[in-house]
């Protein structure tokens, strides 16, 4: 089997001593979560309690201005809540958290994810093709006293998300792939569905964040070489925990000549450490996020995280047994396929190859 394999001390050579220096500076911001944790799992009366969940809020307030004072330095990199103004921040907010939730079941969690992703959308797409605007005329359902039409001005996004290529890390960048494919159908005036490259790749979960490794199976990948050249690279995977996968493929397809005009990782949630792994090891890449979480704990989770996003969207891979496109798809139910009705299609033909 053909497989491309990068070694998480190959990503840390990518990091400056600045970047090392603050990502040590917010694993200790987090001892103070960590601990502010453990009293709240212990506590054992309302008013211990009650202190403990203060001292968590304040940690992470403490985080959150830390994190903001390193990003603004950044101009690579795009938290959401950093970037836009105070009103909109309670939305995304509330979105994160119901996400994180362990009670939010499968069907809920893609609801989430749909909302997030639209959100991304706006402020990646739309907001940067601001103020140029284009008119559409619809046809309302109002026939009297004649055929009504309405008029709705959008940001007109065409400059923005021309050349572009959906890039899929299978499998929990998926669905999150589809619904920015699907806003960017609905925003052009062409309506045009962009091609999609599907990369099969996944961390050896065996090992730990310091000796991780990432695993590019090229013979279960789906990509044209000549779609992806010279084009706008979308990636869109829920996480962004330690950058070792994304890396992994620009540099493979760097190493076979493929290069991109541009790249654009964009995550519903990034841990500060794969933000600045990504940033360093390829220029030319804008990560955009609608959270940023401080830390990864010793098997690469972030935290405090929402557990394995993919499994959550998808369910579980059996041993030995890992779910093909066709059951990822399957999966997600009718109303969901009916909705990306287009994405699918092409998603077909790239795998199919016709």
């Amino acid at each position: 089997m053909s497989k491309i394999i990068l070694h998480a001390q190959d990503l840390d050579g990518f990091l400056k001593p600045d970047d090392k220096k603050s990502i040590e500076i917010a694993d200790r911001l987090y001892d103070a979560s960590l601990a502010a944790c453990r009293k709240i799992s212990d506590s054992t009366d309302s008013d211990s309690r009650r202190k403990a969940e203060e001292d968590l809020v304040k940690s992470a307030s403490d985080i959150g201005h830390y994190l903001e004072t390193i990003i603004e330095k950044e101009n690579s990199i795009h938290v959401y809540s950093f970037e836009t103004p105070q009103e909109q921040h309670g939305e995304a907010s509330r979105l994160i958290a119901k996400l994180r939730n362990p009670s939010t079941e499968h069907e809920e969690f893609l609801y989430y994810i749909q909302r997030a992703y639209e959100l991304l959308f706006s402020h990646v797409f739309a907001d940067a093709a601001l103020p140029s605007k284009r008119s559409i005329i619809t046809a309302t359902p109002v026939t009297n006293p004649c055929q009504n039409y309405a008029v709705h001005r959008i940001p007109d996004v065409d400059k923005v998300i021309g050349d572009s290529v959906l890039c899929v890390m299978l499998r929990g960048a998926l669905l999150p792939s589809m619904i920015i494919s699907k806003e960017m159908q609905e925003y052009s005036a062409k309506n045009e569905v962009p091609p999609f490259a599907l990369f099969k790749i996944k961390r050896d979960e065996s090992k730990k964040e310091k000796n991780m490794d990432y695993v590019l199976d090229l013979d279960r990948s789906f990509f044209n070489v000549d779609d992806l050249q010279g084009r706008n690279w979308i990636f869109a995977d829920p996480m962004n925990a330690t950058g070792g996968s994304l890396v992994t493929i620009v540099k493979h397809l760097e190493s076979i000549g493929v290069h991109a005009k541009s790249v654009k990782f964009i995550n519903v949630i990034s841990a500060l450490k794969g933000s600045l792994r990504i940033v360093r090891a390829i220029p030319n890449c804008q990560v955009y996020t609608l959270w940023m979480d401080p830390i990864l704990n010793e098997a690469a989770y972030i935290l405090p995280g929402l557990g394995d996003a993919g499994d959550r969207l998808n369910g579980m891979d059996l041993p030995g047994n890992p779910r093909n496109m066709i059951q990822l798809i399957a999966d997600y139910g009718a109303n969901i396929n009916n909705l990306y009705r287009a994405q699918v299609k092409k998603i077909e033909e790239t795998v199919l190859g016709c």
